[in-house]
């Protein structure tokens, strides 16, 4: 199989497409036939050495999302026989032709949507589902604020919340971006100064503040964030695109009873990931066949040009999804 393999921790040019062994399935698991691959910032964070795969996955070639065909499966399997269209996420090696995972891992994919169009859906809506649903406890008619809202998670997360009765506040760099998710449901956008943006959202809640935060940013934006809170709200971490660490001001986050939460997918154990595939299968598929929430695709890049991808994700101007094609 072709595969795109990280040389040594770099820049974009270290990715190199490779021949490589076709993976074969365990007891449990199938093989599936790559067609399309997400790329997300956790790929580029691997790529530079930051975010190694965790143990038992290709320390090598990243990618934790896909759209592919079952095509082998191995001892035990039930749920799959061969041929199936299918979708969800793993915790490395979805950048290949061919990526092996557990069958409860797996989830056939929903007939009415383009291989792209479901490319673009796992990890995006798994994770924003389960950063607002799961981890901040989200109920209809609270306040939500999510930031970088032109981003995959960010557009999955808006429309998630909009699909819940939620007033929706979004955070992005350019307004092009939120006039483009206003189209998804977003109530209010709002392009900080800087790493400021408190004080606007506090006016357009009528001075209460936000329930839950979806956060894919982290860095200066916790202490603005824990401004624009209201009073025992729950804030959900899970990117960190303006850095690791924050100052946080703890007097506020006691007075207001907040609850500050961090959140990732990739390392989480077995039986949680397959948590997660359930929450694919019995929440998003459902609203993505009625039509209430929908994937959003900003540009499909041929699998040999993983490193312009990475560039691209990089530049910060994409809207949605960028994907891989493993068929060209």
């Amino acid at each position: 199989m072709r595969a795109v393999v990280i040389r040594s921790p770099g820049g974009p040019e270290v990715l190199e497409l490779r021949d490589l062994p076709d993976p074969e399935p365990a007891f449990g698991h199938v093989r599936v036939r790559v067609q399309l691959a997400g790329v997300n910032r956790a790929d580029l964070l691997q790529r530079a050495g930051h975010y190694p795969a965790p143990p038992g996955v290709p320390a090598d070639i990243p990618g934790l999302e896909y759209v592919g065909t079952v095509d082998a499966v191995g001892p035990g399997v039930t749920r799959f026989s061969g041929g199936e269209r299918v979708y969800g996420i793993v915790a490395g090696g979805a950048y290949a032709e061919r990526i092996v995972a557990h069958e409860r891992e797996v989830v056939l994919a929903p007939a009415d949507l383009t291989d792209e169009a479901a490319a673009a859906v796992p990890e995006a809506f798994v994770t924003a589902l389960d950063a607002l649903a799961v981890r901040g406890r989200l109920v209809p008619g609270e306040r939500v604020l999510v930031h970088a809202a032109g981003s995959g998670v960010g557009t999955a997360g808006v429309q998630i919340a909009r699909a819940l009765g939620c007033f929706v506040i979004g955070t992005s760099r350019t307004a092009d971006k939120l006039d483009r998710c206003r189209e998804l449901g977003l109530d209010e956008g709002i392009v900080p100064s800087g790493h400021v943006f408190a004080a606007e959202v506090l006016a357009r809640t009528g001075g209460v503040g936000v329930d839950v935060v979806l956060d894919l940013v982290g860095g200066a934006y916790l202490p603005e964030t824990i401004a624009a809170a209201a009073p025992r709200a729950r804030v959900v971490v899970v990117g960190l695109t303006a850095g690791a660490s924050a100052e946080v001001p703890l007097g506020v986050l006691l007075r207001k009873r907040l609850e500050v939460i961090g959140t990732v997918l990739r390392s989480r154990p077995i039986e949680e990931k397959i948590e997660a595939a359930r929450l694919l299968e019995r929440t998003v598929g459902p609203w993505l066949a009625r039509g209430i929430v929908k994937p959003v695709v900003d540009r499909v890049f041929p699998l040999a040009e993983a490193a312009e991808a990475h560039r691209y994700v990089a530049s910060n101007v994409s809207f949605g999804k960028v994907l891989l094609d493993a068929r060209t």
